[in-house]
């Protein structure tokens, strides 16, 4: 998948193996700095690339984004529980290079993941958001859709305080009006 935007040279695409080293280096700073994960170490490369090796195994979308060559962010998805009832919901993670922020890429990335979701048969997309405070993650999600589902209050322990869970959702496709497969299938 490619999306392009020529006139500020951004593009939007699958993720590949030479990407790696960039996307390792975006969520590092995410975990050493943020708290839009519970991470507190951040992992390899060899870890990351494992990790994206498993969504793409599942047939899941992990794109990037990149504005002149440079990669500024990427995004991607995982099924939101491994038991089989959830394999039509899928929990998105997107993470954006600090000096992406406020140019409107992550959700052009949201976006781009939202549509290849639903393109590998995902009908619920959830959005486990770390940080109530989180206001540009929830702030994107709202603004393409998600609705705010509830909180989980202090559940985890990063920098020294206690942090929340914002959940989100927002359906995809036909979302919950039809069957996901023929009538009789489980």
């Amino acid at each position: 998948m490619i999306i392009a935007f020529p006139a500020a040279m951004t593009t939007i695409r699958s993720s590949t193996d030479a990407d790696l080293p960039a996307i390792t280096a975006i969520y590092s700073h995410h975990v050493l700095h943020g708290t839009g994960t519970f991470e507190t170490t951040p992992p390899n490369e060899v870890d990351m690339a494992a990790r994206r090796a498993d969504v793409l195994a599942k047939g899941l979308p992990y794109l990037v984004v990149e504005d002149g060559g440079q990669l500024l962010g990427f995004a991607y998805c995982q099924w939101f529980k491994p038991r089989p009832a959830y394999r039509f919901s899928a929990e998105d993670s997107i993470y954006m290079h600090p000096d992406a922020r406020s140019r409107g890429l992550g959700r052009e990335l949201l976006t781009a993941l939202a549509a290849a979701a639903e393109a590998a048969g995902v009908r619920k997309l959830i959005a486990v958001i770390g940080d109530s405070a989180n206001a540009g993650s929830i702030g994107v999600h709202r603004s393409l859709g998600f609705h705010h589902v509830g909180v989980f209050k202090s559940c985890g322990w990063k920098f020294g305080q206690w942090l929340d869970i914002v959940l989100m959702e927002k359906s995809l496709g036909e979302g919950d009006t039809t069957a996901p497969e023929p009538a009789g299938a489980s």
